[in-house]
C-alpha cells in the first residue's frame, strides 16, 4: 500500500487525480477501523493532515462567486460559514456551538473525547454512512458541500444531493471534500439520537430539526433509518404551515402528533442487530415530537423576551 502525503491542497488534488483509487485519510477514525479489520484495503492512502486550510473556518461574509482556486459563494444566500473538512468535532462544539447548535449537539454524541479530537464532518461525509451523526443537522440546516478536482475545479453540492446510497456519495473519483457551507442558526436547532447505550455507540436512529423563522420554514434530517440520510419533506411542509411564527400560541398536540407521523413515514429502515424497522419508525416519531417541543419552546421564549424588551 502506497502512502501519499501532500503538503498543499494543489498537491492533494494532483495526487488524487494521479491515484483516483487512493483513500483520503485525516482523522482516521473510520478508515483505520476498516483497515484494522481488513474490511477495506485500498491501493494507497492519501494523508491530508499537512493541509492546514482544511482545519480552518471563515466566519466572515461569503465571497461572491469567483474564479480559480477561490471558494465560490453558494447560490442565493449570504452570510454563510465555510468550515474546512478537517475541523474536528471538538472545535465545532467549543468554537461554533453558539452558531451551529444542532451540529454541536450531534458532535457531542460522536464517540469518545479522543475520537472527537480527531474526527471531522469531512470524514463523516466521505464515509457517507446512513448512521453518521453529522448528516441530519447538515440536512436540516441546508448545508452545501464544497468539493474539488484538479481537472474541473470547485463544485458545490447541496447536502440533499450528496448522499447516493449506503456509504456512497456524489464525489467523482478525482474529487476531494474541501469544506462544507452552512448559515448560522437563525432559530432553534436540536438533535436527538438513540443508541444501545449512552456513549460511544452508533445510532440506531437519529433526528434533527432546525427552525428558519425568517423564511417561516422548518428543516429536518433523518439518520440511520434509510439507505441514505434524508429530509422528511412532507413533515417540513406541514409544520411550516402549522406553526404560529409570531410565537403567540403553542402548537397543538394533534399537530405534534401529525408531525411525528410524517417523519416516521419519511423513513425506510431495515431490521438489523441494532434494532427493528418498526422500532426505528416509532423512535423517530417520538424524537420528532420531542425536538419540536424543545425547539418551539426556545423560539417562543425568545419571542416573548423580545416583545417585552421592546
Amino acid at each position: 500500500m502506497d502512502f501519499l502525503r501532500p503538503a498543499t491542497w494543489a498537491d492533494a488534488l494532483a495526487a488524487k487525480a494521479e491515484h483516483p483509487d487512493a483513500l483520503p485519510i485525516a482523522g482516521g477514525t473510520d478508515v483505520m477501523v476498516e483497515l484494522n479489520f481488513d474490511v477495506h484495503r485500498p491501493p494507497a492512502l492519501l494523508d491530508l493532515n499537512r493541509i492546514k486550510e482544511l482545519t480552518a473556518y471563515d466566519t466572515a461574509e461569503a465571497p461572491v462567486l469567483s474564479r480559480g482556486d477561490d471558494p465560490p459563494h453558494p447560490p442565493e444566500k449570504s452570510g454563510w460559514l465555510r468550515i474546512g473538512a478537517s475541523v474536528p468535532y471538538t472545535r465545532l462544539i467549543d468554537e461554533l456551538g453558539d452558531k451551529l447548535p444542532g451540529l454541536a449537539q450531534a458532535s457531542r454524541t460522536v464517540g469518545s473525547p479522543q475520537i472527537r479530537n480527531r474526527g471531522s464532518v469531512g470524514g463523516n461525509l466521505g464515509a457517507a454512512s446512513p448512521a453518521g451523526d453529522s448528516h441530519p443537522p447538515l440536512l436540516a440546516g441546508d448545508a452545501v458541500i464544497e468539493v474539488a478536482s484538479a481537472a474541473r475545479g470547485v463544485r458545490m453540492i447541496p447536502a440533499t444531493e450528496f448522499y447516493l446510497g449506503v456509504k456512497r456519495n456524489a464525489l467523482e473519483p478525482d474529487e476531494l471534500i474541501r469544506a462544507f457551507w452552512t448559515t448560522p442558526a437563525s432559530g432553534a436547532q436540536y438533535f436527538s439520537k438513540i443508541g444501545t447505550r449512552n456513549a460511544m455507540v452508533i445510532a440506531v436512529c437519529s433526528f434533527a430539526i432546525a427552525l428558519h423563522p425568517e423564511e417561516r420554514r422548518v428543516g429536518t434530517g433523518v439518520g440511520s433509518a434509510a439507505p441514505t440520510p434524508r429530509r422528511a419533506t412532507a413533515a417540513e411542509a406541514f409544520l411550516s404551515n402549522e406553526l404560529d411564527w409570531d410565537g403567540r400560541t403553542p402548537f397543538s398536540v394533534s399537530a405534534a402528533q401529525r408531525f411525528g407521523e410524517l417523519v416516521k413515514e419519511a423513513a425506510s429502515p431495515i431490521d438489523d442487530v441494532r434494532g427493528t424497522a418498526d422500532y426505528r419508525k416509532h423512535a423517530l416519531s417520538v424524537m420528532a415530537r420531542r425536538t419540536l417541543t424543545w425547539a418551539w419552546n426556545d423560539y417562543r421564549a425568545n419571542k416573548i423576551v423580545g416583545r417585552e424588551a421592546s
